[in-house]
């Protein structure tokens, strides 16, 4: 057995390599951050060139991506886009620039806010909006890119976007809604590309579906006999006085009976190669081995080619909906203003596409969140459905830092146990995905096990095996007036 001082050491160890791990990381981001700093020094000496020669200007840039391509072995399209985001970063988001040179956020995370900053840069432009709000963007921004994902920043920097320039976002969606398509492009070894652009709702829940269906395939695929193909018939040819499946006819309408049936025959004490396992007449059927990713494609060209699952890929499937969750004012939900909606976890959402799924799907929940009125506790196990809107809303996604798995993929969790004592309570509930809920299970050793301990107001600290603690807050709907 490991001495305590042993363990001590054990634990040193695993927190030095963490420890060491993250300062590597924050160290790239640093010099990711001197990359765009070179670039944007680059760009100068670009537009002195083209100032010179303006004729020439588009053979100068060309001339200055093609280089830089081919000497850090990077496509010229990646490259382009990293000059233009070099460019705004300098120009237009002084304050993520600066997060970004100490390693406070990543290459990923400016990649996100950058392009999110689009739409209120145009406003800016266009005067729809003051100058100012760009500052304010950055400032809702980093909020989150300091403490979150690169993911989680993305669906929060679109929203931030949004409420800052919410007139032009919508514009933008309904004026992108007619550049859908779908291209075909091989990528050699039989395979090919089939790419949809789509509204981001729609491919949002065209993807859940399969997602489901798939899930479905995998839990019952264990259930289900092979389907083979049916037996071919006999003809016209004379039924004998046995059975006609053990005839063998040959021509001009001549037959004999079928050795291997086992009957009066010569060979009727052999064992039937009809029935026996081991027989080389007998063609076994192996199992459903696909991946997941490998039924949601099958799924998907199944689903397009004839409209409907086929047998062979198992009932119920024609039966499972897609599940999207979206939040919207109640003002625009019903024709009072026109502010973009939210698709929980991904972005803003046209007001109309809000409103048509209200109207039209039953599987829409009307959220008007009242304070006073707000189950916050129940004497039960499980919480009331009240409760459950609110935290649906609350959370939108997996509670464990980082993760993105929408709420309805999640269990609701009391994170003090209630079989110890913990609280049917907003405050003691929260949801998780199955496997970051099994990472706090007694049933995992204490040398592994994570906790989850939750703050009035939502904020959700876990304690990690080292004794690190991370903190999720609940997503917060910011808006601007």
């Amino acid at each position: 057995m490991a001495s305590t001082t042993d363990l001590d050491l054990d634990m040193q160890e695993r927190c030095r390599l963490l420890d060491e791990w993250v300062e590597t990381r924050r160290q790239i981001a640093t010099l990711e951050a001197r990359a765009s700093g070179l670039l944007v020094e680059r760009i100068a000496v670009h537009d002195a060139d083209a100032a010179g020669s303006p004729f020439h200007r588009d053979a100068i840039y060309r001339s200055m991506i093609a280089e830089y391509a081919a000497a850090g072995r990077t496509p010229q399209a990646t490259v382009e886009h990293s000059f233009t985001d070099a460019r705004t970063l300098a120009l237009d988001l002084p304050a993520v620039r600066a997060a970004f040179e100490v390693g406070a956020i990543s290459a990923g995370h400016v990649r996100e806010i950058v392009r999110a900053s689009g739409v209120v840069g145009e406003a800016v432009r266009s005067n729809r909006v003051d100058a100012e709000t760009l500052t304010l963007f950055e400032a809702a921004v980093l909020v989150v890119a300091e403490n979150d994902t690169a993911a989680r920043t993305r669906a929060h920097a679109r929203q931030v976007a949004a409420s800052l320039a919410g007139e032009t976002i919508v514009e933008r969606h309904r004026r992108a809604a007619g550049e859908r398509c779908v291209t075909v492009r091989a990528v050699d070894d039989g395979l090919a590309l089939l790419s949809a652009v789509l509204p981001e709702w729609l491919a949002v829940a065209i993807a859940d579906r399969l997602t489901a269906m798939a899930r479905h395939i995998v839990r019952t695929r264990d259930d289900r006999a092979p389907v083979l193909p049916p037996l071919e018939p006999l003809g016209d040819h004379p039924p004998t006085e046995r059975d006609p499946s053990a005839a063998i006819f040959g021509h001009s309408d001549t037959f004999t009976t079928d050795p291997t049936t086992g009957d009066s025959d010569p060979l009727a004490g052999l064992v039937d190669p009809l029935t026996d396992p081991s027989s080389p007449d007998i063609e076994h059927v192996s199992g459903d081995e696909r991946t997941l990713d490998q039924i949601r494609a099958d799924l998907l060209a199944d689903l397009l080619l004839t409209s409907a699952p086929s047998e062979a890929l198992g009932a119920g499937l024609g039966a499972i909906q897609p599940r999207i969750q979206v939040t919207v004012a109640a003002s625009t939900l019903t024709g009072g203003d026109d502010r973009p909606a939210e698709l929980d976890g991904h972005g803003p959402l046209d007001p109309d596409i809000a409103r048509a799924l209200a109207g039209h799907t039953t599987g829409w929940t009307r959220l008007f969140l009242d304070p006073a009125g707000l189950v916050t506790e129940t004497d039960t196990y499980t919480p009331t459905e009240s409760m459950r809107r609110f935290l649906r809303a609350r959370d939108q996604h997996c509670r464990f830092p980082g993760c993105r798995a929408p709420v309805h993929r999640c269990d609701i969790d009391h994170n003090h146990d209630h079989a110890l004592g913990g609280r049917t309570h907003i405050d003691n509930l929260a949801h998780l995905c199955r496997g970051h809920h099994t990472l706090k299970h007694p049933d995992v050793h204490e040398e592994h096990r994570w906790t989850a301990h939750q703050q009035p107001g939502g904020d959700l600290t876990w304690t990690s095996p080292l004794r690190r603690r991370y903190t999720d807050p609940p997503r917060r709907r910011v808006m601007f007036v």
